[in-house]
């Protein structure tokens, strides 16, 4: 099966040169995720360690599970998560996806199980729903990994779907939030959310960075997040 998608065709040679923003832009850009991100990174120590302590009671060390995503210019770099899977979840996987057609034909769609066996009882999905597993991404939007707002990380066997999109992809930093992360994302094809990347990178500006953020912010604090099953 091609997991070439149509999308990153569309456009023709517009998609082959990555939007130019001023820099003057990229350097407030930079400057929003620090102040903001070291911001909200003081405000959510407390519940991250409360957070490390309750997965430790469930299923003991290690608390972060850290993952190879490819970032700007396409250096890879190791994006953070609470550990939100048993710890042989990569075996649990590769059996499930050997033996029912079905899970492996969700997974080849979406890169995700709706009935996912791997998920720490209770304390997976309570994260995961809320997408608190993601918080120690603040970490790397502080290192310089990562920005506020962006397209989805991506691994390195993802970024090949992209096709001509990929240079657009790797113009910029991948995001804590973006506009797919807060849109009705949990029954969404991975074509889809290539295109709400493409959209985002080629219309790119200060003023919709604010509108997402924003957006994060009040979906948040309403307990309605759009987090991924």
């Amino acid at each position: 099966m091609s997991h070439q998608t149509n999308t990153s065709v569309e456009g023709g040679d517009d998609l082959a040169a990555p939007p130019s923003p001023r820099k003057l832009h990229i350097a407030l850009k930079r400057t929003m995720d620090v102040i903001i991100g070291s911001t909200l990174f003081v405000f959510a120590l407390p519940l991250m360690l409360l957070i490390a302590g309750l997965i430790v009671a469930r299923d003991g060390a290690p608390v972060l599970y850290v993952h190879e995503r490819i970032g700007r210019n396409g250096k890879p770099f190791g994006c953070l998560k609470f550990r939100t899977m048993v710890r042989d979840s990569q075996a649990r996987l590769d059996d499930l996806l050997a033996r029912d057609s079905f899970a492996r034909h969700e997974w080849e769609q979406k890169q995700k199980l709706r009935n996912d066996p791997r998920i720490l009882p209770w304390i997976g999905p309570l994260l995961r729903t809320s997408s608190l597993d993601e918080l120690p991404q603040l970490w790397n939007v502080l290192r310089g990994d990562m920005s506020l707002v962006g397209p989805r990380p991506v691994v390195c066997s993802e970024l090949s779907r992209y096709g001509l999109a990929q240079h657009l992809y790797t113009s910029v930093r991948p995001g804590l939030t973006g506009p797919w992360q807060i849109g009705e994302r949990s029954e969404g094809e991975y074509d889809d959310r290539i295109r709400t990347d493409v959209d985002y990178v080629r219309n790119w500006s200060l003023r919709q960075d604010f509108m997402i953020i924003l957006k994060t912010a009040e979906i948040v604090l309403s307990g309605g997040s759009k987090g991924a099953y």
